[in-house]
């Protein structure tokens, strides 16, 4: 890198700490692993002077540590002369790298359109929506959501069969591992979480019967289908073919084919010669290979590689969906924090010094997971209040500041709802109500209520509704009385004087709640 770049001391040594590539500093660059590759291209491209930066999936192979150091050092290259520009398919470091963002759609291999820049937040969810409103343009016929446990509501859930695995540990040259004690059940999902270098595909290839611990200590027998996380493929054939070999009765059931098969679209390419397949694509086969064969436990390390934002999305989707309509468990290793967080009913946190020692902790809640693995990244997430997509908080922003002295590293609900409720009421004939409601409500831009019709003090006392925000459920208070149902009770009135016809006057009290999505630090 010295002898590529003219670059000063200072700047040089702020790379290399910032990038960790002290450890590989006088190795030989055609024995760097994919993680140091990434990290020393990035590198390379960071000391160059240069009017325009452009760096293509930066976070491939990274973890999320370094994921988040290499955003911190692409925003370093900031300066009022000079532009960047990142293609990047993990939205959350997208969100965190971004100033602007242009969304690309259209249809693979055949034609691409490029879109006005949007801000940050705005062209993410557009992407996520599938709708372009400054250009009344759908390009996608659903929208991309992130309710945690949202795949496995339409399922019931089995966990009749629980599986154990006893205190292990594992020596491989000067690496040692330590693994708690745990357990599983069926219709389970188990994210692996913590650095590369930890373990977590050491431990899947310890519980698949690939590795043996050390001593006497050994894994009950289970049925495991394992996706590895390198993919060489070595089949000489088309995709069918591969399919028809290895996975022939599951490729023929149309469940499978409905819940893993068509969602991946793997028709696009089922003719072509395995060989000749890109990253992408072998991604996905290997996905359809995995889960088709007949197993308990499905290990998977890292499905989201080599794949798009949105085939990522269906990706975690399909697992999900799959693990839930068999009723088995999976352990997936993912670096992606959206996806992690979409895929996990609970997590097991990696900790230690990488390549060194480290620790796999016994299995634990979503929430407490991943604060536990945030904090020791010094990192906070909050959640989208219209996507429940996870947002990286800016380092020392009011929100980071907040969460890590409540020691919340990350929300997965939405924000918090402050609920204010305003009283009123009028003396008028005819439906004061619905125009002195409708009125507020369009202040408030608050789109749905239920507004009460007008009630005679005399005969009925006073009525009460509550008028709730968009998507909440409405509901209906009554104080004493029954309502009129003739809604058109008299002409307009412009006094407060008793009506013609009764002879009373006619109030309305009205009650409506205003709901404004405020974020807590929580």
């Amino acid at each position: 890198m010295e002898r590529m770049c003219q670059v000063d001391k200072e700047r040089l040594d702020e790379i290399a700490d910032t990038l960790e590539l002290r450890q590989v500093w006088d190795r030989d660059i055609d024995l760097l692993s994919g993680g140091e590759l990434q990290r020393f291209a990035i590198g390379i491209v960071c000391v160059q002077k240069a009017d325009v930066y452009m760096f293509d999936e930066p976070s491939s192979f990274l973890d999320v540590k370094q994921r988040l150091a290499a955003g911190r050092m692409i925003r370093s290259l900031l300066r009022p002369d000079c532009y960047v520009i990142v293609v990047e398919h993990d939205l959350s470091i997208l969100d965190y790298l971004s100033d602007y963002i242009c969304v690309l759609y259209g249809r693979p291999a055949v034609y691409g359109v490029v879109t006005a820049p949007f801000s940050v937040r705005e062209g993410i969810n557009i992407f996520l929506d599938g709708n372009i409103p400054t250009e009344n343009l759908r390009f996608r016929e659903e929208s991309l959501t992130f309710r945690v446990g949202e795949a496995g509501e339409d399922y019931l859930i089995d966990k009749s069969q629980a599986y154990t695995y006893p205190m292990m540990t594992k020596t491989q040259g000067s690496f040692h591992l330590t693994i708690e004690k745990g357990e599983f059940t069926d219709s389970e999902i188990l994210v692996l979480m913590g650095e590369n270098g930890t373990g977590k595909t050491t431990f899947c290839k310890m519980l698949a019967g690939a590795l043996k611990a050390d001593g006497d200590q050994k894994v009950p027998q289970m049925n495991i289908s394992m996706k590895p996380q390198k993919i060489t493929p070595k089949f000489t054939g088309t995709v069918r073919q591969l399919f028809f070999k290895k996975i022939k009765a599951a490729f023929l059931n149309p469940q499978f084919q409905t819940d893993v098969y068509k969602p991946l679209k793997m028709d696009d390419f089922i003719d072509q010669e395995v060989q000749n397949l890109s990253g992408g694509e072998l991604q996905r086969v290997a996905i359809v290979l995995a889960l088709g064969m007949p197993a308990d436990i499905y290990l998977i390390d890292e499905p989201s590689a080599y794949l798009d934002s949105e085939q990522r999305i269906v990706a975690a989707r399909v697992i999900k969906r799959f693990i839930m309509h068999s009723k088995k468990t999976a352990m997936v290793v993912e670096h992606d924090f959206i996806m992690a967080t979409y895929l996990a009913d609970r997590v097991i946190v990696f900790d230690g010094q990488p390549s060194v020692k480290a620790r796999a902790n016994q299995p634990q809640s979503l929430l407490t997971g991943c604060n536990s693995f945030l904090k020791s990244l010094d990192v906070t997430f909050r959640r989208d209040p219209n996507t429940y997509r996870p947002r990286i908080n800016k380092l020392n922003s009011q929100l980071d500041t907040e969460q890590k002295a409540a020691g919340n590293f990350v929300s997965l609900d939405p924000p918090k709802i402050k609920v204010k409720e305003i009283s009123m009421t009028s003396l008028c004939t005819v439906l004061p109500g619905r125009r002195i409601l409708k009125g507020v409500l369009e202040v408030f831009r608050i789109e749905t209520y239920e507004s009460a019709k007008p009630t005679q003090i005399s005969k009925c006392g006073t009525k009460r509704r509550r008028a709730l925000n968009s998507g909440a459920d409405e509901v209906l208070d009554e104080e004493g009385g029954k309502e009129d149902d003739d809604e058109e009770m008299a002409p307009a009135c412009q006094s407060h004087r008793p009506h013609a016809c009764c002879g009373t006057a006619t109030a309305a009290r009205l009650s409506f709640t205003m709901r404004s999505c405020v974020m807590d630090a929580v």
